[in-house]
């Protein structure tokens, strides 16, 4: 039989297929669209990576120099001060001079001022921006599971991506310190947070796209952290995460009304009611919430009443913004609770300008934290949204979605490093989501060199922070700073 096709003029199917111009197998010439990657791939952005340590070597991460220009601990925290309720101050001071790991959550935007001056890749991902060991979590996910990854993304922003690995680093020594881990575990701690990150962005590097970008599933993490020592302590967390939802905070913190609703009631200084104006003036608010909501989400707030607002406080580092929880019923009198809270530009944001970096404008502060969490989670709060309050942006979320955390300044000594390498995991997995992870983990190669470099900064670094701290609690005993303490 002969291998022409039907109409006699072909020299096979593969050429009847063939466009005018176009051969047999030849590909189709497509213009790139815009949002898509070329074809083929330009370059490879492994080798892109790997020769920036010709400018950058990763040794040079160890690097520490001193400063004149830095502020000092006062001042720091003063300036970092401004803009917030004042009454709040000495609080927000009495929890950062309780200890040099409290000191190092309170104070990113001084961190930030020395990362400004090490050595940078000035290769950029999305970051936590304060990524220290107490910022990853336990939260519940949509279908009622619950998740582990970073949880506080107050500061983030579009950055250089050793800023976060640093941080992280310098948390664990100073929370190893903190449970009297010797120093040999605290170095080896920041190392293997490096490592871990080094790892993790290497085998996302390897992997199809789709693949990498839900990898390392949570009931996986401890196996590929190699983290097991913790397993008694995560099950713990997961059980009191279980357990702390809106429901729960609502039975402790509310009272009935006669109308068969629900009001706040005073816990000073920590929850206090708030005069009606200002209760009106969140109420308000959710309007405009509302709006930034994907519309799928709009029918399970219909079906919610709003009924308080209270003032509460928050955080180490956020103490002093304004915060809101705001109480919604159901029809069964059933709680959701809502957080409305101030969000402040990133601290960061002078240190990159100082560093030579642009920073992309969001148009609303609030608006900027969602998208950054959105962007490192795997998976985020379905009800995740911003408003303005006052001429003040802020961003909502649900408040005790069933929320639980590892305290690494409680955990044993030789949980630190377990928990450092399951931490320096999840920072890959989060950082993989925005920059390309074959351009990361081709600078940070196979060998530990990073590792040892990053290690050593960490050492560093928090012996700084010790100052820092030291400083601090002397400004407070002699007065030159209110502080109030055990709150």
């Amino acid at each position: 039989m002969s291998g022409t096709g039907a109409g006699g003029t072909g020299t096979g199917r593969a050429a009847e297929r063939a466009e005018p111009g176009r051969t047999a197998g030849e590909a189709r010439r497509l213009p790139r669209v815009p949002g898509f990657a070329a074809w083929p791939p330009e370059g490879s952005a492994k080798a892109a990576g790997k020769a920036l340590r010709r400018s950058v070597p990763r040794k040079a991460h160890s690097a520490l120099e001193p400063d004149p220009s830095r502020p000092d601990a006062l001042g720091a925290v003063e300036e970092s001060s401004r803009g917030r309720l004042p009454e709040l101050t000495p609080i927000r001071v009495g929890r950062m001079a309780a200890t040099p790991f409290a000191f190092l959550r309170g104070s990113a935007g001084l961190m930030g001022h020395d990362l400004a001056r090490t050595p940078m890749t000035r290769i950029r991902a999305q970051l936590c921006g304060d990524a220290h060991a107490a910022n990853f979590g336990l939260y519940g996910d949509a279908r009622g599971g619950l998740v582990i990854d970073l949880n506080d993304f107050d500061e983030t922003v579009w950055g250089p991506w050793e800023w976060d690995l640093k941080r992280l680093a310098t948390s664990l020594v100073l929370a190893g310190r903190e449970v009297g881990a010797d120093e040999d575990t605290c170095r080896k701690a920041a190392r293997d947070t490096v490592g871990a990150y080094r790892r993790t962005m290497r085998l996302l590097a390897r992997m199809p796209a789709l693949d990498a970008w839900n990898a390392i599933a949570d009931e996986e993490l401890v196996s590929h952290a190699d983290a097991h020592d913790l397993l008694g302590t995560l099950e713990r967390v997961y059980a009191k995460a279980r357990a702390n939802t809106s429901g729960r905070f609502a039975a402790k913190s509310t009272e009935a009304t006669e109308d068969g609703g629900r009001r706040f009631v005073d816990a000073a200084p920590v929850l206090r009611r708030v005069p009606d104006a200002e209760a009106l003036a969140v109420a308000s608010s959710l309007e405009e919430y509302v709006g930034t909501l994907q519309p799928d989400r709009l029918p399970l707030l219909a079906r919610h009443a709003v009924q308080d607002v209270a003032f509460r406080v928050v955080g180490t580092g956020s103490v002093g913004t304004r915060s809101y929880v705001v109480l919604l019923l159901d029809h069964r009198g059933e709680p959701l609770v809502l957080q409305v809270k101030e969000a402040r530009a990133s601290a960061l944001v002078p240190h990159l300008l100082t560093a030579g970096f642009d920073v992309p404008d969001t148009g609303h502060e609030g608006r900027r934290v969602v998208l950054g969490q959105k962007r490192m989670q795997v998976v985020s709060d379905n009800l995740l949204g911003w408003t303005t309050v006052e001429g003040r942006p802020y961003q909502v979320r649900q408040f005790r979605n069933r929320k639980g955390s590892v305290d690494p300044t409680a955990l044993s000594a030789d949980q630190v490093d377990d928990y450092a390498r399951m931490t320096g995991a999840l920072l890959a997995r989060a950082h993989s989501h925005s920059a390309d992870p074959r351009l990361i983990a081709g600078y940070c190669g196979k060998s530990d060199e990073l590792d040892e470099a990053m290690g050593e900064f960490a050492l560093h670094y928090a012996d700084r922070t010790e100052a820092d701290h030291a400083d601090l609690v002397t400004a407070v005993r002699s007065g030159r700073i209110a502080a109030e303490m055990g709150v």
